[in-house]
């Protein structure tokens, strides 16, 4: 049977997905795309797509695909037909996407810039007050007053890479916005580009989650302190957890926008480091195109992980542990959650 599907000519992509698309299975699964008008170029060919390594964790139980991961699948199968204009309008709007974001970042970073000066002074001056205070021991003192050192220097550091960053952030869109890439040359071009740019930006997002806790100790070692007599009227801590928790939340307001250049930067890398020529290519562990005799050969099998290959291992440069954090969280919650359910039952 699957002889004669494949002669008739009009199978034209298949696409495997993993396990856990599905809300009530489990099971992973494959999809068929029929076209009886292909063009007789085609007749013989069909696109084999591995996309089980393309997914988002919903649940515990679920998974799914996020628009980009949609469009990184439909970018190939447009290779495929000779649609090269429409990946290389799909890069052009990553671009504008990056533009987008990286206007949005300066206001952002002021927000958490704002709130983290208000506690800046506030325990500056909680610790200008204990080192002059001879009720308590150097020995008491030292960590709260190296905590603040610390601190000092992280947004000495931190202010100097972030003028830097912007800087380099409104040239690029400044030249990017004046003409957006078109080409595929120069749209390499561009991304190289924004490379440096987007190391920044992680960069950024790190310093900025350090001055978070940085600042975070040292309110904890004030607190330490607050009892001792003469201290207590200068540390009020409701207050400054209130304005603790607010520094939290533009934080990470702040660190969202940085990431969010960098994501769209990340579509771009992985749609040209696979199609640098802007043409369709085998990629290993990810899309192959079978003729009819590879699929004569494979005993007519259609299943895309039988030609694709293995893809050769990679490091993650870009693995966000927050993200794998919450993953674990929602796993965790999951199982929790089904826990109750038993009990109640």
């Amino acid at each position: 049977m699957r002889r004669k599907i494949v002669e008739t000519g009009d199978v034209d992509v298949m696409i495997a997905i993993r396990s856990n698309f599905f809300y009530t299975r489990t099971v992973p699964c494959e999809l068929w795309h029929f076209d009886r008008g292909k063009p007789e170029d085609r007749r013989d060919k069909v696109l084999m797509i591995d996309a089980r390594n393309i997914y988002r964790k919903v649940t515990r139980k679920i998974y799914d695909f996020s628009p980009e991961h949609l469009a990184r699948i439909t970018a190939i199968v447009w290779l495929y037909r000779g649609q090269q204009d429409r990946f290389l309008g799909l890069v052009r709007e990553y671009f504008t996407r990056i533009c987008v974001e990286t206007r949005a970042i300066t206001e952002a970073l002021n927000a958490f810039e704002s709130s983290l000066e208000t506690m800046r002074k506030q325990l500056s001056s909680f610790v200008d007050a204990v080192k002059d205070l001879k009720s308590v021991t150097p020995e008491q003192k030292q960590p709260l007053i190296g905590a603040m050192t610390e601190l000092e220097e992280g947004g000495k550091a931190y202010a100097t890479d972030r003028s830097s960053l912007l800087r380099q952030l409104t040239a690029f869109r400044a030249q990017c916005e004046k003409s957006l890439p078109r080409t595929n040359v120069a749209q390499h071009a561009a991304r190289q580009a924004f490379d440096p740019s987007a190391v920044g930006l992680k960069g950024l997002a790190k310093q900025v989650d350090l001055l978070h806790k940085l600042t975070a100790r040292v309110g904890q070692l004030a607190q330490g302190l607050a009892g001792v007599n003469g201290l207590a009227e200068l540390y009020d801590r409701r207050a400054l957890n209130k304005q603790l928790k607010h520094l939290d939340e533009e934080r990470k307001s702040a660190v969202e926008e940085l990431k969010a250049a960098t994501y769209f930067h990340r579509q771009i890398v992985w749609l040209q480091d696979r199609f640098p020529d802007a043409t369709i290519q085998d990629v290993a562990g990810l899309c192959k195109v079978a003729t009819r005799a590879d699929i004569q050969a494979a005993d007519w099998s259609l299943t895309p992980g039988r030609y694709v290959g293995v893809a050769p291992s990679e490091v993650d440069e870009d693995f966000d542990f927050e993200q794998t954090l919450r993953d674990i969280h929602v796993e965790l919650a999951s199982k929790v959650q089904e826990n109750f359910e038993r009990l109640e039952i």
